[in-house]
């Protein structure tokens, strides 16, 4: 039986129209959904289907809780997104998105292909809730009925995927961005079908910068290339969000995107209390320059900095050097480490690993290119460009760009003036 004839069937059988039916069947058969699979699907999406068990009462999204077993739901399809995972040792297709009533939104993972779609008002009977990431969280399963309801339910919520970069969050999934791509590399990873390529870079837009990786490489993800990202997932990257690019989404080149050259200001306490920051530009003062920096040896083998020829995960190595600062820079708000890596220290210390370390060797004393670089940056203002992240051992500016400040003190002072007297 094709599609055509299963789908005059199925809509018969459902009273439902045949143009809608034909068009999910084709929709659940182009994913290599089995055609008799594909209708077991669309009987559940309609309402014909036979859930397991007694139907909970129906509860309104807000109310849904991490301990409330299993919940029927009337709510909105706000995204919905497809992804492989490894699920009981082998290869499985998942839905996720987000759901919504006038209530609250609430995340949800389908282990069935229900046909969703952005736009959507179902029922989903018999829905099981779990505990995400602290949050409750839909399970649809083989146990689910959805209903298709013919109302759209009017919510307080954005319906679709579109976003601007700096709208993205650690666990948002069928989002859709129009971005550059400013930076991109091959990389070989250990992945679950072991060595795996993929690309990792930098995209941008007029909102902000972030980290992508994309598991599939597309070969329209290229240096500065503009292109639309379809159904991506975010999650979290030492402390931002990173956009993921999968072999479900769809990348496709688009007109020219603007990019902001600048980078979020803030001041450093607003930028360690975001949590994180991936671009940000801070301006403060060098108090101190700590233990480790100046010329450092790492393992050959992990980058890890290395103590008397001892990596943490190999174990005795021969080391190569390197040069790096780690300085706490102090704006009046609070203070981070800032930490600069080989090139932008040779620039703060004047000279190159080579030349760092034959003055270390004239002096008998690898100390005296910390020392130098203490002398000339402890106590002056510096301007600060880079990612910030936070953890259990403080926070940390990775830096890119590192350069005195020309900031005029006086128009400082009338701004912190300004917010101390509104």
């Amino acid at each position: 039986m094709n599609v055509e004839d299963a789908a005059e069937e199925l809509a018969s059988e459902l009273g439902v129209e045949t143009a809608e039916v034909e068009e999910d069947l084709e929709k659940l058969v182009s994913y290599s959904v089995p055609l008799e699979e594909a209708k077991s699907s669309l009987r559940r999406k309609y309402g014909d289907g036979a859930g397991g068990g007694d139907t909970p009462p129906e509860t309104d999204v807000g109310a849904v809780g991490p301990d409330d077993g299993s919940v029927t739901v009337t709510a909105r399809v706000l995204t919905v997104g497809k992804r492989s995972i490894q699920y009981d040792g082998t290869e499985q297709a998942i839905f996720e998105g987000e759901l919504a009533d006038e209530t609250g939104r609430i995340s949800y993972t389908a282990w069935t292909d229900f046909a969703l779609s952005p736009g959507d008002t179902i029922t989903a009977g018999n829905a099981g809730v779990r505990e995400w990431e602290g949050e409750p969280e839909l399970n649809l399963g083989e146990s689910t009925t959805v209903t298709v309801q013919e109302e759209p339910l009017e919510v307080p919520h954005e319906v679709g995927g579109e976003r601007d970069l700096a709208d993205l969050e650690p666990g948002d999934r069928g989002r859709t961005v129009e971005v550059r791509v400013l930076e991109v590399e091959s990389k070989t990873i250990d992945g679950r079908d072991g060595e795996t390529e993929i690309l990792s870079g930098v995209v941008g837009d007029e909102s902000a910068r972030l980290p992508v990786t994309d598991w599939d490489p597309h070969d329209a993800v290229a240096a500065g290339e503009s292109v639309r990202l379809e159904d991506v997932y975010v999650r979290e990257f030492r402390g931002v969000p990173s956009v993921n690019v999968t072999e479900f989404s769809t990348v496709e080149p688009t007109a020219d995107v603007d990019v902001d050259d600048s980078a979020a200001r803030m001041t450093v306490r607003e930028a360690v209390a975001s949590g994180g920051v991936f671009d940000v530009e801070v301006v403060g003062n060098v108090i101190e320059v700590r233990d480790g920096s100046g010329l450092i040896q790492r393992c050959p083998d992990c980058g890890r900095v290395v103590q008397n020829d001892q990596c943490r995960s190999h174990g005795a190595v021969d080391p190569e050097d390197d040069l790096r600062v780690k300085a706490i820079l102090d704006d009046g708000t609070d203070t981070v480490t800032v930490v600069l890596g080989r090139e932008p220290t040779e620039a703060v210390y004047g000279g190159t690993l080579e030349e760092a370390l034959e003055d270390a060797r004239d002096a008998m004393d690898r100390g005296v290119v910390a020392d130098a670089i203490a002398d000339d940056i402890v106590g002056g203002e510096f301007r600060v460009r880079g990612m910030l992240s936070v953890d259990e051992y403080g926070a940390n500016l990775d830096a890119d760009d590192f350069a005195e400040s020309d900031d005029d003190p006086a128009d400082r002072a009338r701004e912190l003036l300004a917010e101390v007297t509104t």
